[in-house]
């Protein structure tokens, strides 16, 4: 199967090489001849009725959208009226939205069209999408394991069926969310460029909330030309919104095609260390070696509280999971235990059956962190290491323009190896969870395949609000590179 970029259907629409109806019929004939269970709901009959309106208007004189007609698949976190929205979760398994996220109705006003709703870990909260109710996704790069290995590989997570079902050319690209690197860890599992913009950027009205002070949505592409055009849709000021940024709208392709000629690269010294795996610290290396060849400086830096990140994150995160997850009592939505004494007996029965036990894991861990006793000594102390990890970056780009380094500490590893471990899972946002505490723009990059073909992501870090400075840096290293053209249906590349 050949890459088809976003760019490229865009270009094939405009000029009548293809309509929107033919397209979306081609990938959705995909989604149903896939094993990658990647989706959790497809919307067949309203796709296609998008896809008719695109064309209409696209032979009208409306037709200035970059991206009408153009195919997507949303992460079953966003609401879409009318449609299944689950979250990955047995407590929402029939629970359909009453009301439209504004990320997505922004890409409808745009004219793109939804193919489904995609797979995810419970309530975006895991690292391999093993922990979604409706099962295990397969990353479509598990059948290019080299040497003789065998059984199925994790996608990442949360934002896993975003990522299998772009890699596996099931659709161009996907939305995902990132609370502590759950778009950048799965894009760096499945060889995508996956974006986290600033905090505030891309509105969370209409995205069920798992940390509201570290969710941010954001683009899954095959690459950053892509996640420019798909970002242009969805970011934007909501006054639904109270954490959405009132700043102007920009042009994220503007700076694509800019020179990188004075850029300092940042490399801190603490994401180079023990735990990186061999093969994916060689491919980082050498990608930093094409961009000294287009005249970027290397310039060593440290990030000395990142240390912290893990710690202060798993206080934060249960902590306000806990308090969001609280909605989902059986009172107005989802699902409600059948058998029940009382009203709190109703409570836990249909939490206790609702919730899976990596979500129950965070909400005891968040209930705890916040009740009476503990509320200083745990939640107020990692809101100040947070800002200790937040000044860390501030004081960094005072010497350096991106921070690079590796977006996971090793490639994707095999299903059911880490479930048993929660800790061993954490650890895969490593690299990750300091830029969400930070609440800074940063992208994984497709790098290259380790000896055993497997794909492995370079982290790029920019300062705050500079979406359009990240996008064209990643997008300078593709022009000089092909990785992020390699599919796991037709090739397997080397270190």
């Amino acid at each position: 199967m050949t890459i088809t970029t976003l760019a490229e259907l865009s270009a094939n629409l405009r000029n009548g090489k293809v309509s929107s109806v033919e397209l979306t019929k081609e990938y959705l004939d995909r989604i149903e001849s896939s094993e990658h269970n990647a989706f959790i709901s497809v919307t067949s009959d309203q796709a296609l009725k998008s896809a008719l309106a695109a064309d209409k208007q696209r032979s009208s004189e409306d037709n200035s959208s970059a991206l009408l007609g153009v195919p997507i698949a949303q992460k079953d976190i966003f609401c879409i009226e009318g449609t299944r929205t689950t979250c990955g979760s047995k407590i929402l398994e029939n629970f359909v939205a009453p009301y439209t996220a504004t990320v997505v109705q922004n890409m409808h006003n745009s004219g793109i069209v939804t193919l489904g709703k995609t797979n995810m870990d419970e309530f975006a909260m895991g690292s391999s999408n093993e922990t979604s109710y409706f099962g295990d996704v397969k990353n479509p790069w598990s059948s290019r394991q080299a040497g003789g290995s065998k059984g199925n590989l994790v996608p990442g997570g949360s934002s896993g069926g975003s990522a299998a079902a772009v890699s596996a050319g099931l659709t161009p690209a996907a939305t995902g969310t990132d609370t502590g690197g759950s778009i950048r860890q799965p894009a760096a599992f499945c060889n995508l460029t996956g974006v986290k913009p600033s905090y505030g950027r891309c509105s969370r009205y209409g995205m069920i909330a798992f940390a509201s002070s570290l969710d941010q949505a954001g683009p899954m592409t095959h690459t950053a030309e892509d996640a420019a055009l798909l970002l242009n849709t969805m970011a934007g000021f909501d006054i639904k919104d109270s954490t959405s940024l009132d700043v102007p709208s920009e042009d994220f392709t503007r700076d694509l095609g800019a020179s990188i000629n004075d850029l300092t690269i940042g490399l801190p010294s603490e994401f180079f260390g023990d735990g990186l795996d061999n093969d994916v610290a060689v491919l980082i290396e050498n990608a930093i070696k094409e961009y000294e060849k287009l005249g970027a400086k290397i310039k060593e830096i440290s990030l000395p509280n990142s240390h912290l990140a893990l710690p202060s994150y798993y206080v934060i995160a249960p902590a306000e999971a806990s308090s969001n997850l609280s909605r989902f009592d059986g009172v107005r939505y989802g699902l409600r235990a059948e058998q029940y004494t009382d009203l709190v007996d109703m409570y836990t029965q249909t939490r206790t059956q609702g919730f899976g036990d990596e979500v129950k894991r965070r909400i005891m861990i968040g209930a705890y962190a916040l009740s009476s006793g503990y509320y200083d000594a745990y939640y107020a102390q990692a809101q100040k290491l947070r800002r200790l990890i937040s000044n860390d970056f501030t004081n960094a780009f005072k010497e350096c323009d991106v921070i690079m380094g590796p977006t996971t500490p090793s490639p994707a590893f095999a299903s059911g190896s880490r479930s048993d471990d929660p800790v061993s899972m954490y650890l895969n946002d490593i690299y990750t969870i300091p830029v969400n505490l930070a609440g800074l723009p940063a992208a994984s990059i497709p790098a290259g395949f380790t000896q055993n073909g497997l794909p492995a992501g370079l982290h790029l870090i920019t300062p705050y609000l500079s979406e359009s400075k990240l996008l064209n840096i990643a997008h300078q290293y593709q022009l000089v590179t092909d990785w992020h053209r390699q599919s796991p249906l037709t090739t397997r590349g080397n270190a």
